[in-house]
């Protein structure tokens, strides 16, 4: 079999276009092709006047090696297997704390290996967690267990769904089949940029959920780790509270991943004398145009293209104050959510549904914070920052989420309607300067106007900033050695995003399974 890459195919293709397509770069005649699939789909819009796709099929011919000499674009395909971890005769069951992405792949390959492992999830059950954010977004109390950030599914359950991801593993494939056979759309298989939607994660991850349990596993909802009970320097139990009810569970293997918001958990494992350190993270805003604009900024006269969905753009740059700003987690056709974990404060985040189909667009708009600009050295300073932001913010408004439009940032009138933000339930007219350090909101200010140059109308007066957005990572990371325990304590195995080791689904989906195979050997070898 051979992979041919590059193909520039119209929007609309058919299969008949594809076959030809691949019987031209190879210089063979169609009927030498058989078993042709399309492997790989992306939008290339450099030039709005010819907006396509560019695919890469797998197939194979009568004539390999002649086919492989006549192309450039062609090769032998590899393709290459995931070979989950076969059962195995632990000596104990292991705990997976968070049942975000990392550890419902953590759980999910331990469960496949006999493991029966046993999960703490702070938050509740996705249907019962969904019930609790829908009342938070229409105006009722914050639950601090069980919102945006804590839950059945982890804090990527209301995002966007994105899949892609910047790393090369042979997990990242498995994982993305198990998407598609827990429910998601087989085009995450091809698209270049796949994306689950959040509509279609809740049920996503419940099935994965019943997997888990039909292997022997067991899920504990509403259950908050609150302390690591050591033998030496190994674990030997986990103290627990399970709806206001606490024991402890007898373990000598905890996999954290608890995610980047689990406050509480840092300050715990700092008590504890675990090994973290600083690392760099980012805070700052979302930015909201309407989703047409955006779209035909990106392509041209080919954004009303029924074979195109809503456009999303990437964008970084290095400014001459040496902070770096960058947009993240682009929401196309999606809205701005309140985010929040904690009482009396205020943090944002974007999410979209399968569709894309809103009538906004939106990203994060992040300046960078290195780990010497926090001050005094408190191991968990960056936490200590993004809690006086997200408290500024809450106060400035008495709990509105603040807003304001780039035009009134910038100093810019507007001869237009503005674009109404999308956060629920109330914002507030406010200054992003009153919310964010000065240095970071005016890294956002020279950001937008770089930006504005790279895509048209990104600096559009009438855009809003709602903010702040400060959960985009981690800014701590748990030290780990080279077999995934932490550097100070045997059988703690950090893992995720929040543990520093991830940044979005895929990549935590991936560290999950990569974590449990270290509890796999060192159970095995115990």
């Amino acid at each position: 079999m051979i992979i041919v890459n590059d193909l520039h195919l119209p929007l609309g293709f058919t299969d008949k276009d594809l076959l030809e397509a691949a019987a031209k770069a190879l210089k063979i005649a169609p009927k030498e092709i058989k078993n042709i699939k399309l492997h790989r789909r992306s939008v290339d819009a450099r030039h709005k006047d010819d907006v396509h796709f560019c695919c890469s099929v797998t197939l194979n011919v009568t004539d390999e090696k002649r086919a492989l000499s006549r192309c450039k674009k062609a090769q032998t395909f590899k393709n290459e297997k995931f070979s989950w971890p076969q059962n195995n005769n632990l000596s104990s069951r292991p705990v997976v704390v968070g049942f975000g992405p990392a550890g419902m792949f953590a759980a999910l390959t331990l469960a496949r290996a006999g493991a029966k492992p046993i999960v703490i999830e702070r938050g509740e059950a996705v249907d019962e967690r969904k019930t609790s954010v829908d009342a938070f977004f229409s105006g009722g109390k914050l639950n601090p267990e069980s919102n945006v950030q804590f839950g059945e599914g982890g804090a990527g359950t209301f995002s966007d769904g994105k899949l892609n991801t910047g790393i090369k593993n042979l997990r990242c494939r498995a994982v993305l089949e198990e998407f598609v056979r827990l429910g998601a759309d087989e085009d995450i298989l091809i698209d270049a940029k796949p994306h689950v939607g959040t509509d279609r994660l809740t049920e996503i991850v419940k099935n994965l959920r019943e997997e888990i349990i039909s292997l022997g596993g067991e899920i504990l909802f509403s259950c908050r780790m609150d302390d690591i009970i050591f033998d030496g320097d190994g674990v030997c139990a986990i103290a627990v509270n399970q709806s206001g009810k606490e024991k402890q569970i007898e373990c000598k293997a905890v996999i954290l991943a608890t995610g980047h918001s689990a406050r509480d958990t840092f300050y715990m494992l700092k008590d504890n004398g675990v090994y973290m350190e600083r690392k760099p993270f980012s805070v700052g805003a979302r930015i909201e145009h309407l989703r047409a604009d955006i779209d035909h900024a990106m392509y041209g006269d080919f954004s009303s293209s029924p074979y195109l969905s809503a456009a999303d753009y990437k964008l970084s740059t290095h400014l001459e104050n040496g902070k770096g700003v960058y947009t993240f987690c682009m929401c196309p056709g999606g809205e701005v959510i309140n985010a929040s974990s904690e009482e009396n404060a205020i943090a944002v985040n974007g999410m979209s549904f399968k569709a894309r189909d809103g009538i906004n667009s939106n990203s994060a708009l992040l300046a960078d914070i290195a780990p010497n600009e926090l001050e005094g050295d408190d191991i968990l300073a960056g936490i200590l920052l993004q809690r006086q932001i997200e408290k500024r913010a809450y106060d400035l408004g008495n709990g509105k989420v603040p807003t304001e439009t780039v035009g009134k940032l910038l100093g810019v009138p507007c001869d237009e309607k503005n674009v109404t933000p999308t956060v629920k339930p109330n914002t507030i007219d406010a200054d992003i300067y009153d919310v964010l350090p000065k240095d970071i909101a005016d890294s956002l200010v020279l950001g937008i106007k770089v930006f504005g140059q790279k895509i048209k109308g990104f600096d559009a007066p009438n855009a809003v900033l709602t903010f702040p957005e400060t959960r985009s990572s981690s800014p701590v990371r748990i030290l780990r050695d080279e077999h995934g325990h932490s550097l100070s304590h045997k059988g703690i195995f950090p893992s995720g995003e929040g543990a520093g080791y991830a940044g979005g689904i895929m990549s935590a989906a991936v560290d999950g399974i990569k974590t449990a195979e270290n509890v796999i050997e060192f159970l095995k070898a115990d």
